[in-house]
């Protein structure tokens, strides 16, 4: 069964591109490719059980084991050794990629205080957009009153095929991303 938000992307989204574009095909439109989660977890250096903690949380999030980042260089003034683990990462298509972007985009973003809507000025050439969440803590997943908890940021990716930023924030506009008004 396919998730609600890719049914209004089939139904409702892209008819309202083929409009608004003039176009006939429907696979020249833009469409998500994959989402990417990032989470740089620098005090992992110092103790490997922040790392684990970290992939734990990412894990609970997007329902898919993190893959480890290790450093590429060497850096001696923050005592980093090459191949070090330093962070964790998530890459999500099809059905779960949709399930996030419905979840993050009905429950999670809307719970952060003060929110006015993600900035618009993240794209890419491609049309690619990322942008970042200070704190993990606002997935309904993630238990922030246990006694091991850390604040960790992340950085989500939206992969977009076929896009040009302006294409592309249409697009994500119309899947019901909030962008700020301006």
């Amino acid at each position: 069964m396919r998730p609600e938000i890719e049914e209004k992307y089939l139904k409702e989204v892209v008819p309202a591109m083929k409009e608004k574009f003039g176009v006939k095909n429907a696979m020249s439109l833009p469409r998500l490719d994959k989402i990417v989660i990032n989470m740089g977890v620098g005090e992992a250096i110092s103790d490997i059980k922040i790392l684990e903690q970290a992939m734990e949380d990412l894990a609970a999030i997007t329902g898919q084991k993190p893959s480890i980042r290790r450093s590429r260089k060497a850096v001696s003034n923050f005592k980093l050794k090459e191949g070090a683990p330093v962070g964790c990462k998530v890459t999500l298509r099809r059905t779960r990629m949709y399930e996030f972007l419905g979840r993050l985009v009905h429950v999670v973003l809307p719970r952060i205080r003060d929110f006015n809507g993600i900035p618009v000025r993240s794209f890419d050439r491609e049309g690619n957009y990322t942008f970042g969440i200070k704190e993990h803590s606002i997935f309904p997943e993630i238990d922030a009153t246990r006694r091991d908890f850390r604040a960790q940021g992340m950085d989500v990716s939206f992969v977009v095929k076929n896009g040009e930023p302006k294409r592309s924030l249409e697009f994500l506009r119309l899947m019901g991303v909030p962008f700020e008004k301006k």
